[in-house]
């Protein structure tokens, strides 16, 4: 009596395990946030991110070479507005010299083959907090009125020089509008990867910390999805891809792969996913206490990410990961 298959033929070595993976994991997988404030030559580490920082553009600068000659290609940006310039109506989102868009020219000066990703969301310039403009009486978040915004803010960062806008303020309608402005506008080239699935999550929390734009009042949860709803993440992504998208994203990573699969599965366009602050800050706590070896949880979660059916993982390890890989 004999087995006829043994499994573990194919896991008896490194070198057989890495000949037959079925996902792995290259520096163009990733996109790196990167948190920018006003100064110069300030860097601010995130305490609820250790190792993470916002910088000043002229640090920013030196980051994104830093980062393209380690493969990396794509950065995608959040800026620190000032308090005296968070109003209700956002509208420094769209100032010309504002600091997003001059983050972006300078970015593209320093390196053109860059891919510049932009945040696209009121909260940094708002004085509530919010993605979008409040009805403050009522304490709602006005949807079509921030969208009208939001077209302003998106054709300012295509002016730029933006290779993509990201919007990630989950206003109805708000991805057709962009694409017929950027069309009429002349920048038909620019292109739009939506946070179509972005759910009302916990794990947000260091990342308002980045930029101190937690909402003033109440929560997000009229705008951003309910995590216990798997089927409107579909239909969302669905609406998204026919009004333009080019990308779509599914937020956060870790406690969604199975919206990943979902959405890969549903869609023809090549989804991404967005390892978000407090899953950075889960594995770097951990790690500090020595509860899990940091480099094998990094590796592991962006494998389970990609594995799940993201093509682009936004990730704070990326860096990590890339000298993980090559054995720096």
């Amino acid at each position: 009596m004999y087995l006829q298959r043994r499994n573990r033929i194919t896991r008896r070595s490194a070198a057989v395990r890495a000949l037959v993976a079925e996902t792995v994991l290259t520096p163009n997988d990733f996109m790196v946030p990167l948190f920018i404030g006003e100064g110069e030559n300030i860097k601010t580490e995130i305490a609820s991110m250790p190792g993470y920082y916002r910088n000043s553009l002229d640090i920013t600068i030196k980051e994104v070479k830093d980062l393209w000659s380690m493969g990396l290609k794509a950065v995608l940006l959040f800026v620190k507005a000032d308090d005296q310039l968070k109003d209700n109506t956002g509208k420094e989102a769209w100032n010309p010299d504002g600091l997003m868009q001059r983050a972006i020219k300078e970015i593209k000066n320093a390196v053109p083959e860059m891919l510049v990703m932009t945040d696209v969301a009121l909260d940094p310039y708002s004085q509530y907090g919010h993605d979008g403009i409040v009805e403050v009486d009522k304490g709602t978040i006005l949807n079509d009125e921030t969208v009208e915004a939001l077209t302003l803010m998106s054709l300012s960062h295509a002016a730029a020089g933006a290779d993509f806008i990201a919007p990630s303020d989950m206003m109805d309608g708000r991805i057709g509008a962009f694409r017929k402005a950027l069309e009429e506008s002349g920048f038909s080239d620019v292109g739009i990867m939506s946070y179509s699935a972005k759910y009302a999550s916990c794990f947000y929390g260091p990342f308002r910390d980045a930029l101190d734009s937690a909402p003033g009042f109440g929560d997000k949860k009229t705008y951003q999805m309910n995590y216990a709803n798997r089927i409107e993440a579909i239909n969302e992504t669905l609406q998204d891809v026919t009004q333009g998208a080019d990308i779509v994203m599914v937020k956060p990573a870790m406690a969604y792969l199975d919206i990943i699969r979902e959405i890969k599965n549903a869609v023809t366009v090549p989804v991404s996913a967005y390892h978000v602050s407090g899953e950075y800050a889960m594995i770097k706590a951990a790690a500090a206490r020595g509860w899990l070896d940091e480099e094998k949880a990094i590796l592991e979660s962006l494998t389970s990410i990609r594995r799940a059916g993201a093509d682009l993982i936004a990730t704070y390890f990326a860096k990590d990961a890339v000298k993980i890989l090559s054995g720096l």
